[in-house]
């Protein structure tokens, strides 16, 4: 490094201030987390450079989408967890929806050598997951019971893994099946909290006409990652802070909710906007409403 030679003992004050204040400044920007499904277009093409403009956007922690074949985007768990740390990101959770009783083991052993922290099981697994196509809706086959017997079994192999197993929601866990039972009621009431808890997707539970508050406050510590997207006039995806959920309201019960983490997420983006667009966006939002 090459020295600066200042004229008086004022100009190297002034030299050191603005350094500090643009660390300063660097490092207080750097909040909350994004899921990659948000971006998984761009993240096939160049996972690499994908993962820079995240980091860019201002997020620091990241939510996985897309593991196959023992690789996190076409890296091995370890080259991934690399790339992560380069970027001064930092793997939290992952969704890992191809995961069945039988590749259980060997999955989580990936995503312990990548080094996150969650594991987490995004849709009804092992073929209960069920999307209409001409209808849009997502339901599932099989009971709440048959789910939350595979929770358990796959919450005592990510123990044994040293992972947190959580299950993530979308609307039809709130309402009634054709036996009468709220399923998510279920899962909550059944799945063994030391074994499985749960990322609560807030756009999908106010789909559903639920108030997350009403959760948090009959089942306390159980929802521990949020998804984070906001809802337009229209019921879409949205940007945080564009469209009609009061998160700052919700935010104010995390604790209550044992929320150690939360993750922006969109699904789908609208009205010509990009997915690398939105992610910035969002982050905007995410200060108004004050996550951190």
């Amino acid at each position: 490094m090459k020295r600066i030679n200042l004229k008086n003992g004022l100009g190297r004050i002034l030299v050191i201030v603005v350094f500090l204040t643009g660390f300063i400044g660097t490092a207080q920007n750097q909040f909350g987390g994004l899921a990659l499904y948000t971006v998984r277009d761009a993240m096939g093409e160049d996972a690499k450079s994908t993962l820079k403009a995240v980091a860019d956007a201002g997020y620091e922690n990241i939510e996985a989408a897309g593991y196959a074949n023992g690789k996190f985007y076409n890296m091995s768990p370890e080259a991934f967890k690399a790339v992560l740390k380069e970027l001064n990101l930092k793997p939290i959770s992952t969704h890992q929806a191809s995961v069945t009783l039988d590749n259980a083991e060997s999955m989580m052993a990936d995503v312990k050598a990548a080094g996150f922290t969650y594991f987490v099981v995004p849709v009804p697994p092992m073929g209960m997951f069920e999307f209409n196509r001409e209808s849009k809706t997502i339901t599932m086959k099989g009971t709440a019971d048959e789910l939350a017997k595979i929770l358990n079994s796959l919450g005592e192999k990510a123990n044994a893994a040293g992972l947190k197993l959580l299950y993530h929601n979308h609307d039809f866990e709130f309402k009634k099946n054709a036996e009468g039972i709220v399923i998510m009621d279920y899962l909550l009431e059944n799945c063994d909290p030391e074994l499985v808890n749960f990322q609560m997707d807030l756009y999908w539970v106010v789909k559903a006409g639920v108030d997350p508050l009403d959760y948090f406050e009959k089942y306390p510590g159980r929802f521990k990652i949020w998804h984070v997207k906001d809802m337009d006039e229209q019921g879409r995806f949205a940007p945080v802070g564009t469209g009609t959920i009061d998160f700052a309201r919700i935010l104010e019960q995390k604790e209550k909710s044992g929320m150690e983490y939360y993750m922006v997420e969109q699904d789908m983006t609208f009205e010509g906007m990009k997915p690398l667009e939105v992610i910035s966006t969002s982050h905007k939002g995410l200060n108004e409403f004050g996550f951190n």
